[in-house]
This record gives C-alpha cells, sequence and structure tokens, in this order.
C-alpha cells in the first residue's frame, strides 16, 4: 500500500471526525479496489491515496464511498463539459494565469481546512466560458485530494470575492450551470465544504445569495457568511497571515501564489493528464443505465445541497 501516513494532530481528527482507523485503511481500500474490479461500466483510478481521499470524504462508509465513485466517474461521461480543459491545453494555462481559482498555501493551523480563492471578476465572460473556468479548478482540486492531507481530512473554506463581476458572469450561471457544479460539489467530490466568505459583493448580489441559499440546507446556511469590504470581520474565520497581499495578509501576491501552484502542477502533470481515461460506460451499467436527467433532475429544478 503506498497511503501517506498523516500528521498526529490530523490523524486524530481524522479518527475522530471521519471514523478513521489506521489498522483498516489498508482492508477498506482492498474492499474498493475489489467492488471496482466488478463494476463493468466504471473505468476509475485505483491508487491508493486517490481511494483514501473518497473514503474519507465518505468518514469510511463502504457503500457511501461507492456511490460516490460511481457518480463521480458517471459525470465525467454524462456532463462532459465540467472537465473540458485539460492539462496540457494552452487554455489550462492561460485560466491558471488568470488567478480566477487560487489555493492558498498555507493553512491557519496544521488542522485546519485549506482555503480557495475564487474571483471571477478576473475573466472575461465574452472570452472565457464558466465550465472552464470550473474545469481548471477540478484539475487542481484532483491534485489535492492525493497530495494535500488538510484537503481530505479538514476540507475547503472558500473565499468568493466578487470585486469587478458583471452582468455577464451572472448570466452565465444558467439553472443548468448551476446543477452541475452542484451535484458535482455534493454527490461526488470527496471534500468537506466548512464554509463560503462573500467578499466585495456588488449590487444585486441579494438576489443571486438567495438563489444559492435556496440549494442549501439550513447546515450549510449557517456556513454562508457575507462580509463585503469588512475583512477584519474575514480574519476572525481566516487568519490575515495566510491570505494574500492583496487581502491584507503575508502570503505573498496572487501571482507569486499561482507561480507556486503551476510548478506543483507540473509535478503530477502526467498524472492528471491520465484523468481522461476515466469515466463510464452506460452500455455497460448493471440495471438500468444513468442519463443527465436522472443526476440532474428536471431542467428548472434544483436539488437541495447537503455538504458534510
Amino acid at each position: 500500500m503506498t497511503i501517506r501516513p498523516l500528521t498526529p494532530e490530523l490523524a486524530e481528527k481524522a479518527r475522530v471526525e471521519l471514523n478513521e482507523d489506521p489498522n483498516r485503511i489498508a482492508k477498506d481500500v482492498q474492499h474498493i479496489k475489489d467492488w471496482l474490479a466488478k463494476q463493468p461500466h466504471i473505468r476509475a483510478r485505483t491508487d491508493d491515496q486517490w481511494l483514501v481521499a473518497f473514503l474519507r470524504g465518505c468518514k469510511f462508509s463502504l457503500e457511501r464511498t461507492k456511490e460516490k465513485l460511481d457518480i463521480f466517474y458517471s459525470l465525467h461521461t454524462l456532463a462532459p463539459e465540467l472537465f473540458n480543459v485539460k492539462v496540457n491545453d494552452a487554455l489550462f494555462k492561460e485560466i491558471l494565469d488568470l488567478g480566477t481559482y487560487t489555493i492558498l498555501p498555507k493553512t491557519a493551523t496544521p488542522t485546519s481546512p485549506v482555503v480557495t480563492v475564487i474571483r471571477p471578476g478576473t475573466y472575461d465572460p465574452d472570452k472565457y466560458k464558466l465550465y472552464d473556468i470550473f474545469s481548471v479548478s477540478i484539475l487542481l482540486q484532483n491534485m489535492l485530494l492525493i497530495d494535500n492531507d488538510n484537503m481530505t481530512v479538514a476540507g475547503v473554506q472558500t473565499i468568493l470575492d466578487l470585486e469587478g463581476v458583471t452582468m455577464g458572469h451572472f448570466l452565465q450561471m444558467t439553472p443548468s450551470v448551476m446543477k452541475r457544479m452542484a451535484v458535482l460539489s455534493q454527490d461526488a467530490a470527496p471534500v468537506r465544504m466548512k464554509g463560503t466568505h462573500y467578499i466585495n459583493t456588488p449590487p444585486g448580489f441579494e438576489t443571486v445569495f438567495n438563489a444559492i441559499k435556496s440549494l442549501l440546507n439550513e447546515k450549510n446556511r449557517s456556513r454562508l457568511y457575507v462580509h463585503n469590504k469588512n475583512y477584519d470581520e474575514m480574519y476572525k474565520f481566516i487568519p490575515q497571515e495566510i491570505l494574500p497581499t492583496e487581502y491584507g495578509g503575508k502570503a505573498g501576491t496572487f501571482k507569486e501564489i499561482n507561480e507556486y501552484w503551476k510548478k506543483k502542477v507540473q509535478h503530477y502533470n502526467s498524472w492528471l493528464e491520465d484523468g481522461v481515461k476515466y469515466g463510464t460506460d452506460e452500455s455497460k451499467r448493471p440495471g438500468k443505465p444513468k442519463s443527465a436527467e436522472t443526476l440532474f433532475g428536471v431542467e428548472g429544478s434544483f436539488r437541495q445541497l447537503d455538504f458534510d
């Protein structure tokens, strides 16, 4: 088995919050591998660290892990637009350079969530599709699932900076786009969402915010925070020292942070490139094949999100 051992602090958090037992991990991973081998319709990664990320995302429930993996790979086939940009595409590097999606290199404490920053105002909605931006963020998140134990154990906090957002950006957030992104985030990705912090909110933001809230259950509505220009309020949740210079922090500029991730991507390049091989063949699925309608429901209606 090639599973990276956790630090003592993260191991304790994983034990208490995720039911992780180091003595059982190898057996659980093997169980999932054996199950995948018997699924004629799923083409899946079987690296140990990758499967551990899914087990952690499901608190080591084997049944939930199987369900999540099935949905994750079904999405590759039934919503390919979410995975449109490949790591060696010129568009990948272009979007990375924009800094629309940035992962902060440090966490507040050894057991804190990873912090990501989304700045839609940095891309031109006439030039780039929201799906392309999302594709790039998925590739980076996949890399972190095998590279960063804070991501798989402690989860993710997000800063959504709406500085410079225009009506063109909002018009890209159609029900169809939101549902696909929601199903990936809720049902497929093995990541615990630990809070979203909205800053620099524009006029009319309340309408979008209320639409987002309507997708969430009570627990997750309580994890939405609107700080607007009040960075001091944000610092109570995300310490100033781990934030970029642009937010009064000490982690370097967005440009410097993104250069760090570009180097990291090079290290994982062939692993990320490999991702194009995986998905499902619905014609081989035992029982009824999945369709876009079974995953996303009828157009115009939202599934309620239930993050952990």
